[in-house]
C-alpha cells in the first residue's frame, strides 16, 4: 500500500506542529551527543564542505566544534526555534565557518534553495524516518545524491525504536491523529513524547535493507552500515554511502 498524499501532508503537519510545540524541551533532550557521531567522524576530513540536513538545535555541529573539526558547515532545518538554537552554538564555534538556513525538506524545491552550494558531505542524522511516505523518502534521498559530486559521502542514521521495549511502549493508535492502519505504509508508527505522553510524532521503521535500497536507488554505494547509542547500543542505525563515479 502507498500512502497517499493527504496522509503524507497531515503527517508531515503533525511532526512540524511536534517540533513548534516542544523545541525547547526537545533541544534540553539534544544537549550531548551519542558514541555513533564519533564513529562517523573519521568520514568528515578537516576542510571538508559539510551540509547537515535537519541539524535541529545544532547538536552536530557542537559535536564538531568540540572535537576541534575544521571546515565548512551548512546546517539546514524548518523550525526557526531550533535554528536560533543551532545559531547559538554556531557563535559558540569560531573553529568551524558555520552558517544555517530555514527550508523545509519534505518541500520538493528544497534543494533550490541550496543552488550553489557543493557539499562533499552530508550529513542527516534522525531525520529519514520522520519523513512519510517511502516515495518520499525516494525523492529525498535522490536529492542528497544529486547535490554529491562523484566520490562524495551521504552519512545517514535512523531510529531502531522497535528495537527495545521502553520505546515500543509509546507505540500509540492511529486513531488518535484521525488516521487508522489502512491510511498508512507497512512500518510506520506513531508514537508518543514527553512527560504525559503530551506529543505525537510519524516514525517509519527503516532497517538496514531498507536503508541500504534507499540509497542504492539513487545511485549511492554502501560503505559501511553500523548500529550504536542508547542504553542498548543499538538504538540508531548508521549508514555511509558513497556516490558513484557517472
Amino acid at each position: 500500500m502507498t500512502m497517499d498524499l493527504k496522509t503524507c501532508a497531515l503527517l508531515a503537519d503533525l511532526n512540524r506542529a511536534f517540533y513548534a510545540t516542544f523545541a525547547g524541551d526537545f533541544a534540553r533532550t539534544r544537549r550531548g551527543w551519542p558514541p555513533g557521531f564519533d564513529l562517523i567522524l573519521s568520514y568528515l576530513p578537516p576542510g571538508a564542505n559539510v551540509l547537515d540536513l535537519g541539524c535541529g538545535n545544532g547538536r552536530f555541529l557542537a559535536f564538531l566544534a568540540a572535537r576541534g573539526w575544521h571546515g565548512s558547515y551548512l546546517g539546514v532545518d524548518n523550525d526557526p526555534q531550533l535554528l536560533s538554537f543551532a545559531q547559538e552554538t554556531a557563535r559558540r564555534s569560531p573553529g568551524v565557518e558555520a552558517a544555517l538556513m530555514e527550508a523545509d525538506l519534505m518541500d520538493a524545491v528544497w534543494m533550490g534553495s541550496l543552488a550553489g552550494r557543493h557539499p562533499d558531505r552530508i550529513v542527516c542524522l534522525a531525520v529519514l524516518h520522520h519523513i512519510p511516505g517511502r516515495s518520499n523518502r525516494e525523492r529525498f534521498v535522490a536529492g542528497c545524491a544529486a547535490l554529491l559530486p562523484p566520490g562524495g559521502l551521504l552519512l545517514l542514521s535512523t531510529w531502531q525504536f522497535l528495537s527495545a521495549d521502553r520505546l515500543r511502549a509509546r507505540i500509540v493508535p492511529w486513531a488518535i491523529v484521525g488516521l487508522g492502519s489502512g491510511d498508512v505504509e507497512p512500518g510506520d508508527y506513531l508514537l508518543a513524547w514527553g512527560k504525559g505522553a503530551a506529543g505525537h510524532r510519524y516514525c517509519a521503521s527503516i532497517d538496514q535493507r531498507e536503508l541500504c535500497t534507499l540509497a542504492s536507488e539513487a545511485g549511492l554505494t554502501a560503505t559501511e552500515a553500523f548500529y550504536a547509542d542508547g542504553k542498548e547500543g543499538n538504538l540508531n542505525l548508521y549508514g555511509i554511502f558513497v556516490k558513484r563515479d557517472a
